[in-house]
């Protein structure tokens, strides 16, 4: 009786075997969880389920009706094939058709059925059939005899050809057809339709010249004259059509389509699979890898390239004129064209761009460029170079840094890590490069540069009397002569900044040191670039960050043997800084002329993908160039630094002419944004973001009818300032407007309190300097951040007011590193005072999530301005 099985009781049966195969069969064959005897066991769960069946003993063979073989086994040796020959018998030819493997042979008649999938099935017994398209007429041929009238045959052989049925014949030697089998040819011709931004196509496969479109299924091709049948290699074409797939082609009947935007990327990667490629060009030829190689010359390297078109060789300067004129195609001499792949652009442009000549061997590159190339061929598998390069590259990637000892002429000692600058100065001098010393502030850059002054001055001989030119704000001046005095008074130190200095550079030959400000090398550089100096230094270097100002223009005409810049921040806004700043220390390194190195710099202080690797590159190409020591790394015997932030909730009157403010520039910036676009709306929010700054400090910045108003943020600082003076503490109190300044001067006269006072036009900078550090009667210093935030030693002070913030931290750690420096033995606490829901809250929530740059090359990158989005100025006036 047939058995009905529910799903439930299968746990329960004891035959593990049984319970493998019920389980099977309810889950995988039967959708309602009942075992139906009927029911069909599909391919491939039978491959699983038969054999396991047969492993029972209870599976049987009905050999006809109410007859059954009982006893049945599973064949497990290699598959049966149908293998069919054709005999003549009497003006005819007879299909006979066996089952065959190696040697062995069965009549197709003793199998009682061949399944799709497939089994034979046998009277006792089940073996697997290899199913090449062949199971239909295995199943045709087990019943019943095909004849083939003898005049009939090649209509026949034909048919079977384009058949999608495979049929193995074997013909007797009077039939002269035969099977040939050969690797497809693969063949694409694309064809544009010019109202379309899609390309089609019709893919072809190729036997021995006969061609079939690669879509249409038939097992073979013929050629009628000779005779010949081209059986189709199904593997191969499926291993093409993949390849065609994977190309973002889909298909469209018989024809194929692609974007036309990714055709470009396709074609390469298709004459790499074995496709022949056609376009209205012609036919493209595969391309090889992008090989480079590197050789030095005398003061040089050229950079060379090839690329391999089929046998066809091309160099780099060919490769490099295609780029130019935007071509993404090369003729080859044999009529083919080769295919510019999209990432030989993108592999070359930093070459392009960085390169100080192009000739007819390739790219040239200057010496100091040494580490930019390396850095370049870093990430590059075919590339080559001689030991001309790997010898100069050694040279500094290998450098061991030896501390030195200044002169005994020399006031004073250094500490440890300042040696180990002045031996970083020799490193430099010895390869003939210049470098940043970018210490954090108060770590002593002058005295370790008056130290190697110093050292200079004892080698000089009467055969070279070359001083070396110190360039300064003109703020700091008087603390290079003062730290000139105190630890090397036998400099011989010529002040060029004041008024009756000297006209000719006669005379310069007489001094160990000139001293000059950035107004006077403009001013005065015909007479600077008169003579050749021995060591050219720029003081607070950030000041030819921009390399079209005249400072910059006027530092690259100085002559010199060496170079140094010091400047605690190298890197204030953008990466182009650095650029300009290495343009000066080792000229056309970075080459910060060129608009392709400025992208370059712009991408890398980005959030593309390419960001990343942009950085890492720059960073390796300037590191050994750059010693940056940190505080915390060298000098730890700092007393602790405290920042806070102080919130001040604006009064009513104070808060509504800020919102006014900002809704008034939020509906004309926004409306502006969504038409112009950011970058056209540059000019109108910087004055938005300025005015709403400035009413968040104090109404009276906007409207000096408003001077006499109240100001949350100054009644704060009034009602801590008591406190401190009454302790005896010193205060410093930063701002960015000179006009905020005035009022809190205003207010201290009225409350009696004594300060010093300096902006940008003080002229009596080193006296308000000397009676806040050395009068106990001064308690306060106002300072504009612009003009104090470098250049000043003033460790009287104790605590920092920061009266607005902005958009740079590294400006405002400038500002507190006035106090917090060598020589402070008082802890320094700083406060920054921020108007609660203002523009200012949202400038320190873009502050953090803008630090994703800091460190990445040498110093924080934070131009938050130049990196502006839509979002962040919808957050800003929000």
């Amino acid at each position: 009786q047939p058995l009905r099985i529910e799903r439930s009781t299968i746990p329960s049966i004891a035959n593990p075997l049984d319970r493998e195969v019920l389980s099977i069969l309810t889950t995988s064959v039967y959708a309602y969880g009942t075992l139906d005897p009927r029911q069909t066991i599909g391919w491939p769960a039978a491959s699983y389920i038969v054999p396991k069946v047969v492993e029972t003993g209870r599976l049987w063979i009905r050999v006809e009706k109410g007859e059954y073989a009982t006893n049945v086994t599973f064949d497990a040796g290699e598959p049966w094939r149908l293998a069919v020959r054709a005999e003549e018998r009497e003006g005819k030819y007879l299909l006979v058709a066996m089952l065959a493997r190696g040697e062995e042979r069965r009549p197709i008649h003793d199998a009682l059925a061949v399944t799709a999938g497939g089994f034979v099935i046998f009277r006792d017994s089940i073996a697997r059939f290899a199913d090449e398209g062949t199971q239909r007429w295995a199943s045709l041929l087990r019943s019943d005899d095909v004849e083939v009238p003898k005049k009939e045959i090649d209509d026949f052989v034909r048919t079977i050809a384009q058949s999608r049925m495979q049929l193995p014949i074997e013909f007797p030697a009077d039939v002269t057809w035969h099977e040939q089998r050969l690797a497809p040819h693969a063949s694409i011709e694309l064809r544009h339709r010019g109202y379309d931004a899609r390309v089609y196509a019709v893919p072809t496969f190729a036997y021995d010249g006969h061609t079939i479109a690669a879509l249409t299924r038939t097992r073979s091709l013929y050629d009628e004259k000779s005779k010949t049948i081209f059986v189709r290699d199904d593997a191969a074409e499926s291993r093409l059509l993949d390849a065609l797939w994977g190309q973002s082609f889909t298909r469209s009947g018989e024809t194929v389509e692609i974007p036309a935007a990714k055709l470009v990327d396709a074609i390469p990667k298709l004459t790499e699979a074995g496709w022949e490629v056609r376009g209205a060009e012609g036919i493209y030829a595969g391309a090889g890898e992008l090989e480079l190689s590197l050789n030095g010359g005398i003061d040089w390297f050229d950079l060379q390239g090839t690329i391999t078109f089929g046998s066809e060789r091309v160099r780099l300067p060919r490769l490099l004129a295609a780029l130019r004129k935007g071509e993404t195609t090369l003729r080859l001499s044999d009529g083919k064209v080769g295919m510019i792949r999209p990432e030989w652009r993108e592999q070359l442009e930093p070459f392009l761009a960085t390169a100080a000549d192009e000739n007819d061997e390739g790219l040239r590159f200057r010496r100091n460029q040494v580490l930019l190339l390396d850095a370049l061929l870093a990430t590059r598998t075919h590339v080559s170079f001689d030991d001309v390069f790997d010898e100069a590259r050694r040279k500094i990637l290998d450098v061991n840094i030896v501390p030195e000892l200044p002169p005994d002429s020399f006031r004073g000692a250094l500490r440890p890590y300042q040696s180990e600058g002045l031996g970083w100065f020799s490193f430099l001098r010895t390869l003939r490069f210049g470098g940043c010393l970018a210490d954090d502030m108060g770590l002593g850059k002058t005295v370790q540069v008056l130290a190697l002054l110093d050292q200079r001055r004892r080698d000089r001989t009467g055969d070279d009397p070359r001083p070396s030119l110190v360039v300064a704000p003109r703020s700091v001046v008087f603390n290079w002569i003062a730290e000139a005095a105190r630890f090397t008074p036998e400099l011989r130190l010529l002040d060029h900044s004041a008024p009756g200095r000297a006209q000719t550079s006669e005379s310069f030959s007489q001094y160990d040191i000139v001293l000059t400000t950035y107004a006077l090398l403009r001013k005065d550089i015909a007479l600077f670039t008169e003579i050749e100096f021995d060591y050219a230094i720029l003081d607070e270097a950030q000041a030819i960050k921009n390399a079209s100002s005249q400072s910059a223009k006027a530092a690259l005409l100085l002559r010199a043997r060496h170079r140094l810049a010091l400047s605690g921040t190298p890197v204030e806004n953008h990466l182009g800084e650095l650029a300009s700043l290495f343009e000066f220390l080792n000229p056309g390194m970075l080459r910060a002329k060129s608009s392709r190195v400025m992208k370059m710099l712009r991408d890398a202080g980005s959030k593309s993908p390419q960001a990343a690797e942009s950085r890492a590159m720059l960073a390796r190409s300037v590191r050994p160039f750059i010693l940056r020591r940190t505080k915390g790394q060298v000098a730890r015997e700092l007393p602790d630094r405290v920042e806070q932030t102080i919130y001040c909730e604006l009064e009513p009157k104070q808060r509504k002419l800020y919102d006014e403010l900002r809704d008034f520039y939020r509906a004309a910036l926004l409306g502006r944004v969504a038409s112009k676009g950011i970058n056209r709306s540059q000019i109108q929010i910087l004055e938005a973001l300025l005015r709403m700054r400035q009413v968040a400090c104090h109404p009276g910045l906007v409207d000096p009818k408003r001077i006499g108003e109240a100001s949350a943020k100054l009644d704060a600082f009034f009602e801590e300032l008591p406190i401190l003076l009454d302790e005896h503490h010193k205060v410093l109190v930063f701002s960015q407007f000179t006009s905020l300044l005035a009022i809190v001067r205003s207010e201290m006269r009225q409350r009696g309190i004594a300060y010093a006072y300096l902006d940008g036009k003080s002229r009596d900078r080193e006296q308000q300097v000397t009676r806040f550090q050395e009068d106990p009667n001064i308690p306060v210093f106002l300072i504009s951040l612009k003009a104090g935030g470098l250049g000043l030693n003033l460790t009287a002070a104790e605590y920092v007011f920061l009266l607005d913030p902005w958009w740079n931290p590294a400006v405002e750690a400038q500002a507190i590193d006035r106090a917090h420096r060598i020589g402070q033995t008082r802890n320094v606490f700083a406060y920054r005072l921020v108007a609660r829901d203002t523009i200012e809250e949202k400038i320190l929530q873009l502050q953090q999530s803008k630090r994703a740059l800091a460190d990445a090359i040498i110093s924080e990158e934070n131009s938050i301005l130049r990196q502006l989005t839509v979002e962040d100025l919808d957050l800003l006036l929000s």
